[in-house]
């Protein structure tokens, strides 16, 4: 192993010694450090249009930290709350964020945001340019959830809630657990932002409201909420919506209710899986489209006394079935043309097919959508009964 004459070190190690060094001086260390107890961790937001004017109330709600350490304490009290809702008005949002810190001793954090709530005002004037912020920001996250409230959204962060202690968390949770109806869809910020650069952007989100119960009110997602770009065009009830998501191809879960054989009795149909398949076609400049929906579900339960396990009568819950599905998706299609919002990406579906046609239909493609002729065919099964066949009260 060589050395050097004058240290006596060899030069492996003389090497590793100054790549140490390097590393040593190179390291960026902790310069930009945020202490936890400097921030104000954000788990939903809401933006609501003031009244005759070009400025938004931004609503924040954030842990509260006091409670916190109450709890870890073991000294918390029933009247304290786990989150603080911060509001203040202005012409930015980055303005309004900045000036929340004028009476708050912490920094707004938001990449821990559940929840951004639109009121369902401010997005008929569009979200442009309150959206920028959230996504232009390097705090942000695009996976956070977007909502649209009826009614003003600082509302639905200010109401007490049951199972989560922080309003914003629960209403996450509330939009995770649409997998299991399919009444509304799943929207990220990163999922209304790909839409609305489409050429024929229409993006959607889940519509949530305040309905009343015996003890006061509760949030509770009400339908989908509707966009032609950036603009709040309608909205799609619950039926609707689900029709929307077995166009798409979205729906994860739910229940289809249908008769029974020779009865006013219903039946309930758990969906297992579904998928769908957009085909566009043009013949003789008319434009038409077929989509093609399959679905897979199980008997749930019935309120009928009938052995619906026998060959016809589960032959008749699969065609009740495919009348449901189709009638469903049909809806949907109907109320997004009278919208004129192409909310399925049919124009995608066009222009992935004829490349060299779609500069001239895009000009004119709120029309086209209109007046599109969409027929649909559903292929629906039933696989399953459950643990019995017959009903506990079979006669």
């Amino acid at each position: 192993m060589k050395k050097d004459d004058m240290t006596g070190i060899s030069y492996p190690k003389l090497f590793c010694f100054l790549i140490l060094i390097f590393i040593l001086i190179t390291l960026p260390g902790c310069w930009n450090r945020r202490e936890l107890d400097t921030l104000a961790i954000v788990l939903g937001a809401a933006i609501d249009k003031l009244p005759g004017e070009e400025k938004v109330r931004i609503t924040a709600q954030i842990i509260n930290p006091s409670a916190m350490q109450s709890s870890q304490a073991g000294a918390m009290s029933a009247d304290t709350e786990e989150f603080v809702n911060f509001s203040e008005t202005g012409t930015t949002v980055f303005e309004v964020a900045r000036r929340i810190t004028t009476f708050s001793s912490r920094k707004l954090y938001w990449p821990h945001n559940q929840v951004l709530i639109f009121s369902e005002d401010l997005c008929k004037h569009g979200i442009d340019n309150w959206i920028d912020y959230f996504i232009r920001d390097h705090e942000t996250r695009l996976r956070v959830r977007v909502l649209v409230s009826e009614g003003e959204a600082k509302n639905i962060l200010e109401e007490k809630v049951t199972l989560e202690k922080v309003p914003a968390r629960e209403i996450g949770e509330i939009v995770d657990g649409l997998a299991v109806t399919s009444i509304a869809p799943q929207t990220t910020l990163r999922d209304f932002l790909c839409r609305m650069l489409e050429d024929t952007g229409a993006p959607v989100a889940p519509l949530i409201s305040l309905k009343e119960k015996e003890d006061g009110k509760e949030a509770k997602i009400s339908g989908t909420a509707v966009f032609k770009k950036t603009k709040l065009v309608g909205t799609l009830d619950p039926f609707e919506s689900r029709g929307f998501l077995f166009v798409t191809g979205k729906v994860q879960s739910g229940i289809i209710l249908v008769k029974c054989p020779d009865s006013e009795d219903l039946a309930s149909l758990e969906i297992i899986n579904a998928g769908s398949k957009i085909i566009p076609a043009i013949n003789d400049g008319k434009l038409s489209l077929t989509i093609k929906i399959t679905e897979e579900g199980n008997l749930g339960c019935q309120m009928c006394g009938s052995d619906l396990t026998k060959p016809q009568t589960w032959q008749f819950l699969e065609t009740e079935q495919n009348k449901a599905i189709m009638e469903e998706a049909m809806a949907s299609v109907k109320k997004a043309q009278a919208l004129r919002a192409d909310i399925f990406s049919f124009g995608e579906a066009f222009h992935r097919k004829y490349p060299l046609r779609w500069n001239e239909l895009k000009e004119n493609w709120d029309e086209h959508f209109a007046n599109l002729e969409v027929n649909i065919e559903v292929e629906s099964h039933l696989r399953r009964s459950g643990q019995i066949t017959q009903p506990p009260h079979h006669e």
